[in-house]
């Protein structure tokens, strides 16, 4: 394959943010804010790889507005779209298709009562901070992902290059082929959201993990409907846990929410560590639609969108050393989502702007950049971040170890009684891509056909996606080894990608008496599960050409 066609161009600049979600917006506009006060020149660049801001974002949500105050205390008179207060909360435990088990809110853990948060579209909300963040003079770049760290001499983070257009999938460059362009930077801030590429390099090559708790992960399903106004209750939010992931043994939870325009989202979260290769997490968010206390508030609803994202869910115990020379990462990046409330929006829009913090304090003083600045920990300890994000430490292994119902006990007396302050640290050392058992032991799941009118195929799912990839480019979806998916997962696990792949990528194709592993790469959705699951780990994903992928629509 032909290297640079031409040299990249460089720019320089005092910080570059690799990623325009919460966690980066929210580091570029505390950066821009301090620099005002202080009449200081600043440059600072956010590259995002969607083809606009907020096409890639996809989140419940319900959002605590705890940080939102700090970084915008007139948000409301800014126009901030969080148009819906919660206004009720109800738990389930689902025990069957048309059983539920109602938990009184007085016995559920303190951190699942939304009290005072809103429920909101993430993309609208990402939105909205990208254009606070252009006003404050941040330049955005949508449509150029980040695809490589570039370091000096030293070792250090220099900044990023983004990636190369106009290679075929031969990898040849065509007739419109553009190189890539070298940002350098004093720090450089890593903002991808769940298993970013660079993240995932940088933890690796920094060993930023040393010590920690091996990372965890969930991908979340979600569904946007239109329903009748009869069985619309603006405000109203539900969480349910059990069935129908219980059937087969698995664990995670289901939401739905009651936005304005009766409008709601709908959702499953399968945790990663589920054991039975047969386990598709897409037709478990269709069953979950038919149990008997969701379908009715669908019946005579439209579909209007849906979508998958990973879900970085190890929370304190797993948390990265989020500094390193020349850079910090922040956000679902490192992995600062608080599992007892099932949020992250807020932890990680203040992680960003602790990062700004540190970074404009040393720019300040004439740091020239390169440095590691490990006081960025001080800072959040100093902050509510990191006693929130420890007080909630052993909610996610007291599920994985001790399963729904002795682990839901022991969280409420720990978030309850103890207020997060147990005597001990409860820790989850297992990965999740090493958890499934061999495809002979268990019997494969035989999901009911779709219906068309409650239930959908992947097909038509991802059709409301908006998803685009330019055909002729090289699939990113890189295989480590090519043999494995047919010589190794398809005889020991049937090859789980077929069906843990939200979007129907991966296939595996009868032709005459062969095999062949085919990957759709132009249906793939940006939810990374495929790095996170494939127990070879043998598939890695990395950044299509920019502005490739979904494009949702008020998710």
């Amino acid at each position: 394959m032909s290297e640079h066609v031409t040299e990249r161009e460089s720019m320089e600049v005092d910080v570059v943010v690799v990623g325009g979600g919460p966690a980066g917006l929210s580091t570029a506009c505390r950066l821009m804010q301090l620099a005002k006060v202080e009449n200081t020149e600043l440059s600072v660049v956010v590259l995002e790889k969607a083809a606009a801001v907020g096409d890639h974002i996809l989140s419940g949500a319900v959002i605590e507005p705890t940080a939102l105050n700090e970084l915008f205390p007139d948000w409301k008179s800014q126009g901030a779209p969080l148009n819906t207060p919660v206004t009720r909360d109800e738990i389930f435990f689902f025990t069957g298709q048309s059983k539920a088990v109602k938990i009184p809110n007085a016995l559920a853990p303190k951190t699942m009562h939304n009290h005072g948060n809103y429920i909101v579209s993430l993309g609208n909300v990402v939105r909205w901070l990208g254009e606070q963040a252009e006003a404050l003079g941040v330049e955005i770049y949508p449509g150029f992902p980040a695809s490589e760290v570039l370091f000096n001499d030293a070792g250090a983070v220099k900044g990023v290059a983004t990636g190369e257009m106009g290679r075929g999938k031969d990898g040849e460059p065509k007739g419109s082929y553009e190189p890539g362009m070298e940002l350098h930077a004093k720090y450089t801030v890593f903002a991808e959201g769940c298993r970013g590429h660079l993240g995932k390099q940088l933890i690796e090559t920094y060993a930023l993990d040393h010590e920690r708790s091996p990372q965890h992960y969930g991908i979340g399903l979600k569904e946007l409907w239109k329903v009748n106004p009869l069985n619309h209750e603006p405000g109203l939010v539900l969480h349910g846990a059990g069935w129908p992931l219980s059937e087969h043994s698995a664990s995670g939870g289901a939401f739905l929410y009651h936005l304005e325009d009766c409008q709601v989202a709908l959702g499953l979260i399968v945790d990663l560590n589920y054991k039975n290769p047969y386990i598709s997490p897409f037709d478990e968010l269709q069953r979950f639609k038919t149990h008997s206390k969701i379908a009715p508030i669908l019946e005579g609803g439209e579909r209007l969108s849906y979508g998958a994202r990973a879900i970085t869910k190890g929370g304190f115990n797993s948390l990265p050393r989020m500094s390193m020379p020349g850079g910090f990462i922040v956000g679902c990046d490192a992995g600062t989502l608080n599992f007892s409330k099932i949020k992250g929006t807020h932890t990680a829009m203040k992680s960003g702007m602790l990062a700004a913090e540190t970074i404009y304090e040393v720019l300040k003083e004439g740091d020239l950049g390169g440095k590691d600045h490990t006081h960025f920990d001080s800072n959040m300890r100093r902050s509510w971040l990191f006693p929130e994000l420890k007080a909630s430490r052993n909610f996610g292994p007291a599920l994985h170890k001790f399963g729904p119902y002795v682990g839901g006990a022991f969280n409420f007396i720990d978030q309850n009684w103890m207020r997060g302050k147990m005597p001990f640290t409860l820790k989850d050392k297992s990965l999740d891509h090493d958890s499934l058992i061999k495809a002979e032991k268990v019997t494969p799941i035989d999901y009911p056909k779709p219906d068309g009118v409650l239930t959908f195929d992947k097909n038509s799912s991802v059709f409301l996606t908006n998803t685009n990839h330019e055909e002729d480019q090289p699939v990113h979806l890189q295989l480590t080894d090519p043999s494995v998916p047919l010589e190794i997962n398809l005889p020991e696990w049937a090859e789980p990608a077929q069906r843990y792949c939200p979007a129907g990528v991966y296939e595996i194709i009868n032709e005459k008496e062969e095999k062949r592993f085919q990957i759709n790469a132009q249906n793939c959705i940006h939810c990374k599960t495929c790095d996170i699951k494939d127990p070879s780990q043998n598939i890695t994903w990395v950044t299509p050409e920019g502005g490739g992928g979904p494009s949702y629509s008020n998710m």
